[in-house]
C-alpha cells in the first residue's frame, strides 16, 4: 500500500468518527451496521494512523478516545485542586473500577487487588505465598521472567525447588500439554505457576484442567493472564485458579501502570502482601478488607485507576464474547495467511490451544532484523520475542493484515 492510498484509506473510514464518552460509543455500535464496517467503526477510535500500525498487543496496546480522554480529565481535575477534599471521591471512582473489573471476570470485588502491573502481581504471590525449606514449585518453562525467574530468585534465597516443565513445540491437543505437567507432580509440591497464553509461542494451556489436576493434589494456582485480560473472555470461577495477574496497558486497552491481582477469597489471608503503606491499619491485621491489602502501595496514580473504568466501560460495550471473536478471527486469519506465505509458525492453528499472539519460527537475529524493517518499510510494529511475534487486536484490519503478511514475506528468512 503507497503512503497516498493509506492516508486514503484512513480518510475514507467513514463517519465512524472518535467519540468522548461511553455513551457516544455505545451509540456508535449500535448504528453500525455487522461485519468489518462494524470494525472499522471501532478502529475510528484509536489514535494510530495509516502509517504506524501497532500490531504487538503482547506488549503494548493504544488505548481508545474514551480511555485517554478519561485520564486526561481526571489529571487535569487533580491539577485544579490536589486537596484531600476533592480527592475524597476518587475513593468511590476506585471502588467503581474495581467492581467493573471484578464483574467482567466473573468475581466479587473483594477478590481484585489493581497493583501496577502483571510483574508486581507475580511478585506478590512469589513473595507473599507461604513455602518452607524443600517445597517444591511448578513452572512453565514459558512463563514471563516475573513468573518464572523470579522462582528461582526465591529458591535461592529460601531452599525451595522449583521443576522447569517443558511443553511438545507442536502440541496435538490440549492432553498432550496436561500429561507434561501431571508427570511433574510430586507430594513435595504445594503451588503451579503457569501462562494461561505463552508471550514466546502463542500456545494457550488448558487452564481449567491444570487447576482440578492441581487441586485434587492440595497444590496452589497461580495464572499469569497477561496475554488473555482483554483479549478472550475470561471467567475466574469457571477456570478455577487460585489467583491470576494481568496489566491493563495490553489486550485491554487501559492505562499504562494499571493491572490486576485477583486472589480467591479463601487464600487471600494466607499470602503476604509486599508492601505495606498508610491505610493498613495500626497492628499486623490490616484493616483493608479482601484482596485490597495487595494495593496498599503508598501515594497512587488515581487518574489511571478511574481511567481503567473507563477500560472496563469500553469493553463492555463491545462485549468480551464479541471482543474474543474478534481476536481469535483475526490470529487465525494471520496465521493462515502467513503460512501461505511459506511461514513456519510456532503457534498453533486452533484455537483451543492459542490465543491472539502469533509467533512465526526465526532465528532471533533474523527476526529483530525482520521487525526493524517491517516497522520501517511496511509501517507495521511487531516484536521479537520467541521468533517474529505479531498480535492483532480489535483495532487491526484484515487490510493490516495483509501488509504484515505481505511484509514478512518479502523480509524475512524463515528459520
Amino acid at each position: 500500500m503507497t503512503r497516498s492510498s493509506r492516508r486514503g484509506f484512513f480518510r475514507h473510514l467513514g463517519s465512524a468518527a472518535a467519540v468522548s464518552s461511553i455513551a457516544e460509543f455505545r451509540s456508535l455500535l449500535a448504528a453500525a451496521p455487522e461485519g468489518e464496517a462494524y470494525w472499522t467503526a471501532v478502529r475510528r477510535q484509536f489514535a494510530f494512523d495509516e502509517e504506524r500500525v501497532p500490531m504487538n498487543a503482547a506488549n503494548l496496546c493504544p488505548s481508545p478516545k474514551v480511555v485517554a480522554d478519561r485520564l486526561v480529565e481526571v489529571t487535569r481535575d487533580i491539577d485544579r485542586d490536589c486537596s484531600s477534599q476533592n480527592r475524597a471521591k476518587f475513593t468511590k471512582l476506585l471502588e467503581e473500577t474495581r467492581g467493573k473489573v471484578a464483574a467482567q471476570l466473573g468475581v466479587s470485588p473483594g477478590e481484585i487487588a489493581l497493583v501496577r502491573n502483571t510483574s508486581e502481581a507475580n511478585n506478590t504471590i512469589n513473595n507473599g505465598f507461604p513455602l518452607k525449606t524443600g517445597d517444591e514449585v511448578i513452572v512453565w518453562d514459558q512463563n514471563h521472567p516475573t513468573n518464572l525467574v523470579a522462582w528461582d530468585v526465591r529458591a535461592a534465597r529460601y531452599g525451595i525447588a522449583v521443576r522447569r516443565v517443558g511443553t511438545p513445540p507442536d502440541p496435538s491437543g490440549p492432553e498432550e500439554l496436561l500429561n507434561a505437567f501431571e508427570r511433574a507432580f510430586t507430594p513435595r509440591t504445594r503451588l503451579l505457576a503457569i501462562t494461561h497464553v505463552s508471550n514466546t509461542t502463542g500456545v494457550r494451556l488448558p487452564v481449567r484442567e491444570l487447576c482440578r489436576l492441581a487441586h485434587r493434589r492440595g497444590v496452589f494456582v497461580h495464572l499469569d493472564g497477561a496475554q488473555t485480560w482483554g483479549a478472550l473472555h475470561v471467567n475466574l470461577r469457571e477456570l478455577d485458579c487460585d489467583s491470576y495477574s494481568a496489566s491493563a496497558h495490553k489486550w485491554f486497552v487501559g492505562p499504562r501502570e494499571a493491572g490486576l491481582l485477583y486472589v480467591r477469597q479463601d487464600r487471600i489471608a494466607g499470602i503476604w502482601p509486599n508492601t505495606v503503606a498508610p491505610g493498613w491499619g495500626d497492628d499486623a491485621d490490616t484493616d483493608l478488607p479482601g484482596a485490597r491489602k495487595f494495593e496498599s502501595l503508598g501515594q497512587r496514580d488515581d487518574a489511571c485507576l478511574a481511567a481503567v473504568g473507563a477500560a472496563a466501560d469500553f469493553h463492555q460495550a463491545l462485549g468480551p464474547e464479541r471482543v474474543e471473536a474478534r481476536v481469535l478471527a483475526l490470529a487465525r486469519s494471520l496465521k493462515e495467511r502467513l503460512q501461505e506465505a511459506g511461514a513456519r509458525l510456532l503457534t498453533p492453528l486452533r484455537p483451543d490451544l492459542s490465543g491472539g499472539v502469533c509467533v512465526v519460527a526465526m532465528r532471533p537475529e533474523d527476526a529483530k532484523r525482520a521487525v526493524d524493517r517491517l516497522y520501517r518499510e511496511f509501517g507495521i510494529a511487531g516484536a521479537a520475542s520467541g521468533g517474529l511475534r505479531l498480535c492483532p487486536h480489535i483495532y487491526n484490519t484484515h487490510e493490516h493484515l495483509a501488509r504484515a503478511v505481505s511484509g514478512v514475506a518479502r523480509l524475512a528468512r524463515f528459520g
